[in-house]
């Protein structure tokens, strides 16, 4: 499933193309995905300027804008979902499901799985944190209250195993199973410690690990395991250059140790025993 850097490289591929742009038209072929695409987004939509790509957690926000109307396009790539740019009269395939027709091209939702959504949220762009699927979601561990002692605080409720929390995005958002292998890894943390165990001294060193993980892995543009593609067609590298992920039994960059493999919360978890305490 994409997550947070893969988002992210998504927004910042479409967002120049975009941005400023104003919507000619919407095609939708199918009714709904893990939920109802709205039928208004017909009406709603031509006419509008998009004046902002945003995201928050896994979901793109697109901020569309006309007299009378102002909303947000929430959309979420699912597990195998993706955005890309194709010419206006380029037929779909089978699973094309929604386009956002502008001037020259056409931005084109593929969802196979059909896991991902399409949303709207009226009212100004502020409003949109409002949607009940936006309204749970946590903390943004690239954002400056993402500090240290905001994580030693969050974690001393929580009492299992450190890697499954730090997945759970009522908590943090965006980091999914290979990303917080990987910070727990930069950061020597076992990712069996429990959560309420870990010092503030190394929640500051946790929270740094996350943040060069994920910039890291934004700046590899994400990790294409399966089905994720940038929205032109390009994949991400990240998982070639992963400290402890999907390398088990291969020796530990960094003591030569071999790296295990464990199942925590149905996931697999890969680490250093050696290194990660």
């Amino acid at each position: 499933m994409p997550e947070l850097p893969e988002v992210e490289v998504c927004r910042r591929g479409i967002a120049p193309e975009l941005e400023g742009e104003v919507v000619r038209a919407i095609v939708q072929r199918a009714a709904k995905l893990r939920q109802p695409i709205p039928g208004e987004l017909r009406e709603l939509l031509p006419g509008c300027r998009i004046v902002a790509v945003r995201r928050r957690g896994k979901y793109l926000l697109i901020d569309c804008r006309r007299a009378g109307v102002e909303g947000t396009l929430i959309i979420h790539l699912g597990m195998s979902g993706n955005l890309r740019f194709v010419p206006a009269d380029l037929p779909p395939e089978k699973h094309d499901h929604f386009d956002l027709v502008l001037p020259g091209q056409t931005l084109r939702f593929a969802d196979p799985r059909r896991f991902g959504v399409v949303l709207w949220q009226p009212g100004a762009p502020a409003t949109v944190e409002q949607h009940p699927l936006l309204a749970i979601l946590g903390i943004e561990p690239l954002a400056d209250e993402f500090t240290g002692d905001w994580l030693h605080a969050a974690l001393a409720r929580r009492h299992g195993p450190v890697k499954p929390v730090l997945m759970d995005s009522h908590m943090v958002v965006g980091i999914g199973n290979i990303y917080a292998a990987e910070s727990l890894f930069r950061a020597g943390i076992s990712p069996l410690r429990a959560a309420s165990r870990i010092s503030r001294l190394r929640c500051a060193s946790l929270v740094d690990a996350i943040r060069a993980t994920l910039s890291d892995a934004i700046a590899a543009g994400g990790s294409s395991i399966r089905d994720y593609v940038h929205s032109d067609g390009g994949a991400g590298c990240f998982q070639i250059q992963a400290g402890v992920y999907d390398r088990a039994g291969e020796p530990c960059l960094r003591c030569g140790g071999a790296i295990r493999q464990i199942r925590q919360g149905g996931r697999s978890t890969y680490y250093c025993p050696a290194c990660q305490r």
